[in-house]
């Protein structure tokens, strides 16, 4: 698992397919390069409060990418996990694991 740096890999993401899951916001893209690697990045706004809210937050988005996308992530794809005001802090931890496995059920379609 490779973690998202540059902008540009944000804003293709963006462009891509999206899937609100409770208490984040979950972009995906198939790369199409021939990189068989799985990539993710996380953010959170000033409307999810101040540094320290963020970071938690974002904290609390790793931690569930780093259980989850071993398993149910798919080769050659991006995923950015976006966090909400509010909610992403607050959440259960398993609520949270169980948001991030159904976006990316849906977003991978019925054949995940």
């Amino acid at each position: 698992m490779i973690t998202l740096r540059k902008r540009a890999d944000f804003l293709a993401a963006a462009r891509a397919r999206r899937q609100p899951a409770g208490a984040m916001l979950v972009q995906a893209r198939f790369r199409d390069d021939g990189d068989p690697a799985v990539r993710v990045g996380f953010t959170c706004s000033k409307k999810v409060g101040n540094a320290v809210a963020r970071n938690r937050a974002k904290r609390r988005l790793r931690e569930v990418a780093r259980l989850a996308l071993p398993d149910i992530g798919r080769p050659g794809w991006d995923y950015v996990l976006i966090g909400r005001a509010e909610q992403t802090a607050a959440r259960p931890f398993a609520l949270l694991q169980g948001d991030f496995a159904g976006a990316l059920r849906k977003l991978h379609g019925p054949d995940s």
